[in-house]
């Protein structure tokens, strides 16, 4: 399936800004699966300057910086992505990948490789998932046991996490912690993304926090409204002998060609779409629209 994403972020400044200073994580990336055909990113007031480059984890920033007063800032990426979920490797049709118990996959991440370095980091604490508490842990035990499949246990737990959490925008922040979303059951997909990435890491397995967009429909016979769909994040489970899988516990599934992936990281510090400081005072308002339309 082949895709157009409009993804425009603005922000109202009521003092003005005399300087800032950006990064964009939004240009989604190119991967098994996945094709980046067509990319623009579109900044006004114009930047003073901009770069490009990869960052820690494989993902496209740009940085930009403004130098001049504004009181208006709008970033819009727009992208055409090409989804070819049939063309990567799939988990379910793995008889290998699907076999390994977690006392294999903790016996095998152990095992001196070099290609497991990259991998063991996402097993550690990060910024938004420290200091796992017991109930997290516990939590996890319900689905991860030794001798069960590492496929099986993760599918399980987005299961869980899709039933027993409730969505509920109006919850959360960015930095609510998650051991107040483990306690309260609610939250959105950031929070359930990374309450089950602190799950996997409990018990001692690698997991990755994913930032993207999925395709969303209208309701029978009503016309999709442009700028109401949004970001969107699941997570992902290394599985040894076969790799990165990814569930998204928002929607109990696993992601397929509805789902496009721009970023991966330890936890959404590392992978939000715009972050930046401002020389400014005063208050101001953000707005962001996203459309996600088959090109």
């Amino acid at each position: 399936m082949e895709f157009k994403v409009s993804h425009t972020t603005s922000y109202d400044y009521d003092s003005g800004v005399t300087f800032c200073h950006n990064i964009a994580t939004l240009k989604p990336k190119t991967m098994p699966g996945q094709t980046l055909l067509d990319y623009e990113l579109e900044i006004s007031p114009k930047p003073t300057e901009l770069t490009e480059r990869l960052d820690f984890f494989g993902n496209v920033v740009t940085r930009f910086s403004i130098q001049e007063y504004h009181k208006k800032l709008t970033v819009t990426a727009k992208s055409r992505i090409l989804r070819q979920y049939a063309s990567q490797p799939d988990i379910e049709t793995s008889e290998m990948g699907r076999s390994i118990t977690l006392e294999d996959a903790l016996r095998l991440l152990k095992i001196n490789k070099l290609d497991l370095v990259d991998i063991n980091q996402f097993k550690l604490d990060s910024i938004f998932i420290t200091r796992i508490s017991s109930e997290i842990k516990a939590y996890a035990e319900v689905s991860f046991k030794q001798d069960r499949s590492v496929f099986e246990a993760s599918y399980e737990l987005m299961e869980r996490i899709f039933k027993e959490f409730k969505f509920d925008s109006g919850f959360s922040t960015i930095a609510t912690p998650i051991h107040e979303v483990m306690k309260e059951k609610r939250g959105v997909c950031q929070d359930f993304a990374q309450i089950a990435i602190a799950c996997v890491r409990s018990i001692g397995l690698p997991a990755r926090y994913v930032s993207g967009y999925i395709e969303t429909l209208p309701p029978p016979g009503k016309e999709k409204l442009v700028g109401t769909d949004a970001s969107h994040a699941w997570f992902s489970v290394y599985i040894p002998t076969f790799g990165w899988v990814d569930f998204d516990p928002t929607n109990n599934q696993i992601p397929k060609d509805q789902h496009i992936t721009v970023s991966w990281g330890r936890d959404y510090y590392d992978v939000p779409p715009l972050k930046g400081v401002v020389y400014s005072t005063g208050k101001n308002k953000m707005n962001v629209a996203v459309d996600i339309r088959p090109a």
